[in-house]
């Protein structure tokens, strides 16, 4: 998840607006974590859960990231108010863990990425005893013109 982040975050720019949705521990986290490599931020990208949002400055000439986590937010744009999303969009890269739903109205074009956990089966060497692997199947959809002609499978690798 780390890896796709920083491959995903050489589409990203001033003004994007990005949901990560998931159950907990599909790597949301671990993702915006590759993001924030990616687009060369300062500090450590951890869950913003508690704090609910956490901006990381660029390091270099590129926009920070906002790093938002929603998850004990109830209820819609409303309730992020208070966070300024609106005004740190048009020069920042904005990611909303727990987004879907919730800050839609914040941008027209904007980029989903939906995680899902999947346990895949697999033989362990030498025992031959059956076990099961933790994978990911990311789905990553953009939204408005922005996003058009924009060839997200090569970010995959499909």
């Amino acid at each position: 998840m780390t890896e796709l982040g920083r491959r995903l975050a050489g589409l990203l720019r001033a003004g994007d607006l990005v949901l990560l949705s998931g159950e907990l521990g599909a790597g949301k986290t671990t993702l915006a974590r590759g993001l924030g490599a990616g687009l060369g931020v300062r500090g450590a990208v951890t869950s913003p859960t508690f704090v609910i949002a956490r901006v990381h400055p660029s390091l270099g000439a590129g926009p920070p990231l906002v790093h938002v986590d929603a998850y004990r937010l109830g209820g819609g744009l409303e309730e992020m108010e208070d966070l300024d999303l609106d005004v740190a969009l048009p020069e920042s890269v904005v990611v909303v863990e727990w987004g879907e739903d919730r800050v839609e109205e914040l941008a027209d074009d904007r980029f989903h990425v939906v995680i899902h956990r999947t346990l895949t089966d697999s033989v362990h060497e030498g025992d031959g005893a059956g076990g099961g692997t933790d994978a990911r199947e990311v789905t990553l959809r953009g939204v408005g013109a922005r996003w058009r002609g924009i060839d997200l499978g090569a970010v995959l690798g499909d």
